[in-house]
């Protein structure tokens, strides 16, 4: 059994101010459940607080919705699809979903504090990528709306009626966006529930949904746990299903729906391999690996949490990514200055820890920064391991942590035989400067997304899905339509 080191590094040659962002998100005492256009309160009368992870405190209370409040929401839905979206043109509806997009930029600032808040991420990931993106789909298939018949040349799409989506707690606002943008696109209406423990933003898109106009039941939100998503699931007058998360959940919804006419997309599980060919360009491999893993906590599905690295090139990448992990800022998610914020919740955070000890147990060598924690909230090191082998859990299972597995290969066969050898086909990254290398490698690695020589880099007009356990369908794109139409 190996033990895990904290080497201390050279101190920074400087010392940041702190630069917090200082804008109100204006969060509610008290979210009621969004449904047919105005809030409401749950059935059952039962709120959970929701917290900000940094800090352990609450930040608002949140309604849990239960059967009876799902099924008052797909009537609803049912009733804006029959009587009103459905029979409106293409065009007009594509003006509602481009009034959503134009005050989710104009509020960007706010969401994206409500995101950090929320969900513990660092204030520029939210600032820089999240919120911009989620507006970015929106105004995207604002687009499409009016342009069908092109989408399908010769065939006729025909919505399929009411949506049941379910989102995850790594990206609120984008995963709600890309679900309920291409669905309101092609004439469906939703019913949507976001994570329990990343409500808020979802919320605060229903405030925002509410001043662009929108119908009343085009969109509903109801927050609430396991039980409120498995009635979504569940429910008979449900026509299509849309979920982002574990796998093991996806399955569960795959056993559900057999039989049914329900219609459903899967985007599940994750464990990106990159790849680092000794002809790339280390540094910046370096830079790539250190923004797919640490910046975002690891808390993305497609990070590439497993490092393949050739070995003639394998010491130099470990001492820089070492260097630079050291220098990496943990704190406050509100400060600018900071790269890695909170852990999502507690329970996010024991999983990290059991995942992590399982690699020290099974013969892994684990390295740390030295660095100190903050003494309230959810936090957890930047973790390097070496010596991994295929059998060990921390490059087996997803971890959703900022936690990186080290693996070295010899020849490319070999990369892609480590980078294939896994139960997920996300996402996978190349470093190399050789262009053939690129187009050999990333034919051969099963993966839905490869990236060449970057990574995590999103557009609304490119799909993301997977292969094997990391889900069916794809969203994004002209591929995001066809899961919400019937082609005549």
């Amino acid at each position: 059994m190996s033990t895990a080191t904290a080497e201390k590094t050279a101190p920074l040659q400087w010392n940041y101010a702190p630069a917090p962002e200082s804008v109100d998100p204006q969060f509610r005492k008290r979210y009621d459940l969004f449904i047919d256009g105005k809030f409401v309160a749950p059935a059952e009368g039962n709120y959970r607080p929701s917290i900000n992870p940094a800090r352990e405190t609450t930040l608002a209370e949140v309604a849990d919705a239960t059967a009876p409040d799902v099924d008052k929401a797909v009537k609803a839905a049912r009733k804006a699809y029959t009587k009103i979206w459905s029979k409106m043109s293409g065009k007009e509806r594509g003006k509602y979903i481009y009034r959503i997009a134009r005050l989710l930029q104009e509020r960007a600032r706010e969401f994206a504090v409500a995101e950090t808040m929320n969900g513990g991420k660092s204030i520029r990931e939210s600032r820089d990528t999240d919120i911009p993106l989620a507006a970015a789909h929106f105004f995207y298939y604002a687009g499409w709306a009016d342009k069908l018949e092109y989408a399908f040349p010769g065939r006729k799409a025909k919505s399929l009626g009411v949506c049941g989506q379910v989102i995850p707690w790594n990206f609120p606002l984008l995963m709600a966006a890309w679900k309920i943008a291409p669905a309101l696109a092609t004439g469906n209406t939703v019913v949507l529930k976001p994570a329990d423990t990343t409500p808020l933003t979802a919320m605060k898109l229903a405030e925002l949904i509410q001043d662009a106009g929108l119908p009343a039941g085009v969109v509903n939100i109801i927050p609430g746990g396991r039980p409120t998503g498995a009635a979504i699931v569940q429910h008979p007058d449900i026509d299509k299903i849309a979920f982002t998360g574990s796998t093991a959940v996806g399955k569960w919804i795959q056993k559900e729906l057999a039989g049914t006419k329900k219609r459903y997309t899967l985007e599940l599980g994750g464990k990106a391999a990159n790849i680092i060919f000794e002809d790339a360009a280390i540094d910046q491999a370096v830079e790539g690996i250190i923004n797919a893993i640490f910046f975002n906590q690891g808390h993305v599905c497609c990070a590439g949490s497993r490092l393949l690295v050739q070995e003639g090139v394998a010491d130099t990448v470990i001492a820089k990514l070492k260097q630079r992990m050291a220098t990496l800022i943990i704190g406050d998610p509100l400060d600018k200055n900071t790269d890695i914020g909170a852990i999502n919740s507690k329970e996010q955070l024991g999983r990290i820890e059991a995942l992590v000890a399982s690699g020290a147990e099974e013969g892994a060598e684990m390295w740390q920064p030295s660095c100190e924690l903050p003494a309230k909230g959810f936090w957890f090191r930047p973790t390097l391991f070496t010596n991994v082998s295929q059998s060990h859990r921390i490059c087996r299972d997803e971890i959703f942590g900022p936690v990186l597995s080290i693996l070295t290969f010899r020849t490319e066969d070999e990369a892609v035989e480590k980078a294939n050898n896994t139960a997920y086909g996300l996402s996978g990254g190349v470093w190399t400067d050789k262009g053939a290398k690129i187009f050999k490698v990333t034919r051969q690695v099963r993966a839905g997304v490869i990236w060449a020589n970057t990574f995590n880099k999103f557009d609304p007009t490119s799909p993301f899905g997977g292969y094997k356990e990391s889900g069916i369908g794809r969203e994004g794109g002209w591929h995001g339509l066809q899961p919400y139409v019937e082609l005549e």
